[in-house]
Formats: C-alpha cells, structure tokens, sequence
C-alpha cells in the first residue's frame, strides 16, 4: 500500500550464475516479473553477442509458426485457446524438438501447396479449354458447318460490312475475292474479361484491320491457382492469313497474357478433345478432393497446439535476448548481471533463483549481492485494475521522480469529483454510471473477447474512471437539483410568496425576490430549491453567482493541497532549506491572497441575509446585514491588492465586513510581497554561501548530505547545486518564483472552467428540453403519440451523443488539465523513467497486441 503513496523502493543489483543455470533463473524471473535488467555490453553489436544464434534459431521458428497461422486463418479452422494456465518455458534441449516439429509441418504444407496450386493450375487450363472447345463450337455453327468450315467463314467476312464494329475486325484486302484462295488460320484462347477492349484496339491497329476477332464471355468465375482469387474471363477467336500475321497477333497475345489452346479444325475431333477434357476434369477434381483433405487434417493438428507453440518459443527467445545483456567472468563459466529490483521484493527473487537452480540440476547456487550506486532509479508503483487507469493519467504526464509523491491515490477522488461538477446532472450521470457499471460487471467476457477497436480499449482500460465520473455527476446532479434539465421537487420548496395565484400566473416579468419574507425560511434540505427551476428571469444570476464561487473555493482549497504535497517531498528527502526558503513563502503567499479570499466568500454568505429592513414602518430601515449592504467580494480583493479604500456611496451600510478589515488587508498584502524575494534569493544565497564554507572546509553542501541518502541500497542522486553555476542557479530560481507567483494568479482563473462548462451543459440540456421533448410532450391525440414517439427518438439521440459523450469527453479534457498543470505543478516534477521489469506476461501481451 506504500507504494501507492509514493513509489517503491528500489535497489541495484548484481547477480552472479552459472552458465548452466542461467536459461532456468532467467525463466523463473520472467514468470515473475519483478527484475528489470541492465545491458552490461552495450558497445557490443547485436550479432556479436553470445546467444545470437540461439535467437536466430527461435527467430526461424517464429517465421514457421507465422505461417502456419497465414495457412490456417486462410482455410478458417478455429485455433484452440491456451486451456489454464500459460505454459512455462521449455528447457533448451526441447528447441530441437520443437524445430524438428516446425520443420515438418512446414515442409509437409508447402509440398501439399505444391501439390495443389499445380493441381489446379492443370484444373485451369482443362477448364478454360473446355470453355474453348463450347464457345468456338457457337462460333462455327453460326456458319456453314462441314469440312469447308474456315472457306464458308471467309466467305461470311467478306460479305460483311468493312465499317462494322471493332469487335469484328474487318477484312481489309482490296480485291475480296481473292481471298478464296487462301484459307484463313486462326488461333482460340482465355483472356481476362477487363483486358479484352485495349486487346481488340492493339490487334486492330499492328494489324491493320486483317484480322477478324470474336469473343464470348465466361459465365462462371474461374479460381487463379496462385492467389485463390476468382477471376472473370473470356473466350477469343482470331481469323487471319499468313504466318507474319501469326507471328503478330502471337505476340499481342502474348503481352496481354492470354493463353492459347489448341483448337481442332473438323467438329469430330473437336468433340472427341472435349469428351477426353470433360474425363481428365473428373479425375482431377477426385485427386483435388484428396488434396484438400489432406491439407486440412495437417492444419487442424496444427490449430490445436499453436497458441501453445507461440508461447513457448517467444519465452524462449525473449530469456535468451536477456542472456544477452550479461557478461561472462574470466572462466566463462558464470553469467554476471545487473539488475534493479524493489527492495520489498528481494527474497522473493531469491527463491524464484533456487528453483531456477533446482531445475537445471546445478549445483552451485546463484548469488544476488546488493550495490552501491549514484544512478537514479527506476519508478514502480504496484497497481491493480482499479488503480491501474488513475496512474496511466499520471503517466501521461510524466513519470514521477524516484520516490516522489505520487498524486494517483488523490487523483481517485478529485479526478471524478472535478468531472462532477462540470458534468453535474444526475440524469446524464446515471446513463455514463450504467455504461462504467456493466463494463466492469462483464469485465472477463469482454476481456475474453479481445477487441481489437482503439476507442474501445480506450474506454474499456478507463472503466473504473467512468464509473466513479457518473456517479459523481449524479452526487453534484442532486446538488444542483438537475436531471436532463429539470429539478425533482424531494422535500418541498422551501419558497413561500405574498401573491395570488393570479397574480403570479398573470405577471411572466414578476420576480419572487427573497426580501418579499415576512419571516425566516429554511433552507431546502438538499441541494438547490426546485423553486429556481421556475424563475427563468433570474435563475442564471443565481446559478452563476453560486457556481462561480464554488469554483474559485474548490480551486483554492485544491492548490493548497496541492503545495502542502511538496512539504511531504522536503520532509521525505530532507530538504530543511527548501522547507525555509520554498514551502513557507508558497503556502503563505497563497494562503493570505488567495484562501482569503476564500474567507470573505464564507463571511459574506454567514453575515449577510436577504431582508432589507423592518417590515410594518412606512420607510424599511436598512439593515446593515441585508442584502443591500453586501459587498463585493471581487472589488474587496482589487482594492486590497492596490491598497485602495473606495468612498462610501452607502451612508446606510458599514464599509468593512469585520473588524480591523482593511488594517489586515494591508498587513497580508505587505506579508505576502515579502514571500516574493524569499522565493527568489533565499535558496541561491543559501547554495552560495554553502559553496564558499564548502570551498573553505572542504565539506558537502546542507542539502547535499540530506538529499544523497540511500534508499535500499541504491543512492540517491542529489541535485549537486555546488557543481552548478551560481548564475543558472539564480536564473532556474527566478523562473519558478515568477511561474509560482503568476501562476497563483492564472490558475485560481483557471478553476472558473469549472463553473463555465457546468453552465454550458446546463444551458445545453434545457434547449434540448424545450426545442425537442418539451413540444412532443404538448402534443395529444393519436398522431401526438406517433409524433412523441419520434421527438424522444432524437432527444435522446442528441442527450448520449452530444450531452453525454462530447459533453463528457470535452469535460474529462479539462478536469485532466487542471490535475496536471494547476495541482501536480506545485509538487510533482515527473522527471523519472518506468520500471520496465522483465516480465513473460508483458511480451506475451505486446506480441498479441501486434498480431491484431
């Protein structure tokens, strides 16, 4: 639990094993994720190293899994989930196994592949001629039919028309008759179906028209062998005399990648190929069949062990990239190690290190001895799956320095609460609680289902945080008595009037002021009066001015926390003068500015009430607490920071709020100035007086021998001010005193978000009332209802999408901003870097995440 508060404590390490040993203490380490190592060869080239060819080896192994995956999503066969538990890593002499295994399935898959791409490139071109032989039949019947089949063809192309369309390319000879005497050739082929008009234009023109071409398309999509696609194509006849034309319209033939078959002249042998084409077609579909079966009993065998497989060789591949980062001693025989690890954790490393050691069968056992080092370590907060979304906002950020506050636990409640109150509407509220409540109550089946949808991780990884933002919301949607724009009516208006029914009901400017009382009333019970729902004249006065305030209170009191924060650092670190010279003037400037302010607000609302004066006189005397005498606050805050008094334009009414105010005023004004040089000199002048005595005695500096402490061994570096220029020492004091002192400024405005977007979605929710609902709400009758039917359809549509997911996404922004600027500013530096430990189930789930 300490660590939620404040990182872990972290210590260098030095591990020494035996070579034999090593693969299985690595193993076991993996499995327990609680050891990130450090690269002791890092001018060492990556194939230089000594496990290269070992990770080679798992590499090739990888390569075969993958595709034996590629295969069996291809075919569509389930792949069988890890049953239990994730299988430990194999022993080094079970590679060889599992190689041998990889090996030949792959090589039995490919020559199956083989085996079937040309089975049915052969399937193919029996098909294609089959097609050939049926469509030139059509071609030829479509004339004159017996032995004088081409003459009565060359006789129909030259009673043709020599304009007629390109897909008939014509005849061009000048005397037609003459070409009786010589019979046409011609040559029939497949084509793609897309290609056939740029294949008839090119044969019309290296032709020049002699040539007459006829195509009939394939109605049924052919498989292509290589791809698996399926391809529409078409059947082509070309007629032409003489053997450069042959030559010719081969080549056209050939750059279009058509492919020819040969095609007999007489109609019997025609009809003798097809008969024989139709039997091999029959025999090669049974051999097909055999194929496939085949193929497939390989690849369900493979499915049920992959995943497993997967494992098993990424474990083995991610111990030896780590066996990687060690150094052998002089003997070769021992692997050292460097390692950080948490300092709570130690003895559990060390048991998983003499299993490692009992299951090689060593016997020499390992040795883990603690260092000594001026490196700063590494950042570890333990999480769990609710606290694991609030530490990723403030990884976001930045990662904490080592041993820094951590502002996550406190995130947990402020984070939800500042949402709250811009998003504050109960109804809203309800609907993001409903969608964070079933997220976490199906949160296994839908972990089970792994989707792999960017938005959806988003808002699944953050269901806690959306959780706790709704029923916030619908905490401050009670306090604002607001529910999609309405006010519930719980305990009874506390509103009493002095006018009639008619009087009311007549008058729409009439405004119900509280000084109308002729007694004391008390307050609603809970929340804001449901009465202000029907004051549409001065409704948004009220709110504005309670909303408002309540902004700048929650900021001031949320900043305050937030430097009271860095005393917990000083104290931590033993930082004495930055308690002095930074923690005391921030929190005194702050406090007397700022949370007096804060003061005046609560003075104001206790001493100042709604009655003007004493009713029964024909002149109300004034009192001095009404009302009327109220001052503001904003001009009281202006007047003291310019040590200004402005005249009493109210004889009637005190000038000052208590007593001594203004005498205060001028004293907390003064008092707070004086903070500034504090800030600004103090810690320098302290360093640079450290220096000189340092110089003169040869001694650490204060903060030196404070900040350089150990921690679990590992030393703490200190921030090394006498090292440092007194000049850049000067200049990075000057910088964070003006941003402290204009930022005290700029971030109490900051907070006024709070009450500017609770006001938008406010204002947003009442025009989707009144502009949609409201009017369907009005209506009667039978087409009243159908009409309501379709209104509640679109208000409810713009309430998620726009009221509840937009709405809630541009609030989230801004609550995250005032988290990471206006209160982890005054304390956190997220200067550090992760702990990274080297852990199977991590590289397991990056792998996974790849492969989606």
């Amino acid at each position: 639990m300490g660590s939620l508060f404040r990182s872990e404590e972290m210590t260098l390490c030095q591990l020494f094993l035996q070579s034999e040993a090593a693969y299985a203490c690595v193993s076991e380490l993996g499995e327990l994720g609680l050891v990130q190592f450090r690269d002791l060869n890092p001018d060492v080239n990556a194939f230089q190293r000594k496990f290269v060819n070992e990770v080679r080896r798992c590499d090739e192994m990888e390569r075969k899994l993958r595709y034996l995956e590629k295969e069996i999503r291809k075919d569509g066969i389930p792949m069988l989930e890890i049953p239990g538990e994730c299988p430990e890593a194999p022993q080094p002499r079970e590679m060889i196994d599992l190689e041998a295994t990889f090996e030949k399935l792959e090589n039995e898959l490919r020559e199956v592949n083989q085996n079937a791409e040309a089975l049915k490139r052969n399937y193919l071109e029996l098909t294609e001629l089959k097609h050939i032989l049926r469509k030139t039949q059509v071609f030829f019947d479509e004339h004159e039919g017996g032995a004088n089949t081409t003459e009565s063809m060359t006789r129909a192309l030259i009673s043709d028309d020599p304009n007629r369309h390109i897909g008939h390319v014509q005849l061009g000879l000048r005397d037609k008759q003459e070409s009786l005497e010589f019979l046409p050739c011609f040559v029939a082929g497949v084509i793609l179906r897309e290609r056939i008009p740029a294949f008839e234009r090119m044969l019309w023109r290296a032709c020049r028209g002699n040539v007459f071409l006829r195509q009939a398309e394939i109605d049924t999509p052919l498989e292509d062998p290589s791809s698996s696609d399926q391809v529409y194509k078409s059947v082509f006849i070309i007629f032409f005399q003489g053997d450069q034309l042959k030559t010719r319209v081969k080549k056209i033939c050939e750059g279009f990648r058509a492919t020819l078959y040969p095609c007999p002249e007489a109609p019997a042998d025609r009809r003798e190929m097809a008969m024989g084409v139709m039997t091999r077609i029959e025999d090669l579909n049974t051999v097909l069949g055999q194929t496939q079966d085949h193929r497939h009993r390989v690849l369900v065998a493979a499915a049920k062990n992959i995943k497993n497989w997967f494992v098993k060789v990424r474990k083995i591949k991610a111990i030896y990239h780590t066996l990687n980062l060690f150094n052998l001693d002089v003997t070769q025989k021992c692997l050292i190690a460097e390692c950080w690890v948490p300092a709570l954790d130690l003895e559990t490393i060390q048991l998983a290190l003499r299993r490692g050691t009992e299951r090689s069968g060593s016997s020499v056992p390992p040795i883990l001895n603690r260092m000594e080092t001026l490196e700063d370590p590494p950042t570890y907060n333990r999480t769990n799956k609710f606290t694991f979304a609030f530490q990723n906002l403030i990884y976001a950020y930045g990662v904490a320095t080592y041993r820094e506050v951590n502002p996550a636990p406190y995130t947990i409640i402020t984070f939800p609460f500042l949402f709250a109150v811009m998003f504050g509407d109960l109804g809203h509220g309800a609907i993001m609680a409903a969608f964070g409540f079933w997220m976490c109550y199906k949160e296994k089946p839908l972990q089970a289902k792994k989707i792999d949808s960017e938005i959806w991780n988003i808002f699944f990884g953050g269901r806690y945080i959306i959780l706790l933002m709704g029923l916030f919301s619908m905490y401050t949607g009670l306090i604002y008595n607001d529910i999609f724009s309405k006010s519930l009516n719980i305990f009874g208006s506390s509103w009493r009037n002095n006018y009639n029914s008619s009087t009311l009901q007549e008058n729409k400017l009439l405004q119900l002021n509280p000084d109308s009382y002729d007694y004391i009333q008390k307050p609603y019970a809970f929340g804001i009066d449901p009465v202000w729902q029907l004051a549409e004249a001065n409704k948004i006065i009220f709110m504005n001015a309670y909303k408002m305030k309540i902004s700048i209170i929650i900021g001031v009191f949320h900043m305050l926390f937030g430097v009271c924060l860095s005393l917990w650092n000083h104290i931590y670190f033993k930082r004495r003068i930055s308690i002095y010279v930074e923690f005391i003037p921030q929190i005194m400037f702050l406090t007397l500015l700022f949370f007096y302010m804060v003061l005046l607000m609560f003075i104001k609302w206790t001493t100042y009430g709604a009655t003007v004066g004493h009713f029964g006189s024909q002149e109300p005397e004034i009192v001095k607490t009404s009302a009327f005498c109220a001052p503001s606050i904003l001009i009281t805050f202006i007047n003291m920071m310019l040590f200004k008094t402005d005249e009493n334009t109210r004889p009637q009414c005190d000038t000052v709020m208590f007593a001594g105010q203004l005498y205060f005023q001028k004293f907390f004004v003064i008092l707070a100035l004086m903070c500034v040089p504090v800030m600004l000199f103090g810690k320098p002048y302290f360093i640079m007086k450290e220096q000189k005595r340092r110089a003169r005695q040869g001694h650490q500096t204060i903060e030196g021998t404070a900040e350089n402490g150990t921690a679990g061994g590992a030393v703490v570096a200190a921030s090394a001010h006498h090292d440092e220029d007194i000049t850049e020492v000067f200049i990075h004091q000057a910088i964070h005193t003006i941003e402290y002192v204009l930022g005290s400024v700029s971030h109490t405005a900051s907070y006024l978000r709070l009450w500017a977007l609770s006001l938008a979605h406010a204002q947003l929710a009442d025009v989707a009332w009144k502009m949609l609902l409201r009017k369907g709400l009005m209506s009667t009758d039978f087409q009243g209802g159908i009409f309501l039917y379709v209104v509640f359809a679109g208000w409810a549509a713009i309430s998620v999408s726009i009221l509840v997911l937009m709405e809630g996404l541009s609030a989230f922004l801004h609550t995250l901003r005032l988290h990471w600027v206006e209160f982890q500013s005054k304390f956190y530096a997220g200067e550090g870097y992760l702990f990274q430990p080297f852990s199977f189930e991590v590289i397991l789930d990056s792998a996974g995440t790849a492969e989606e």
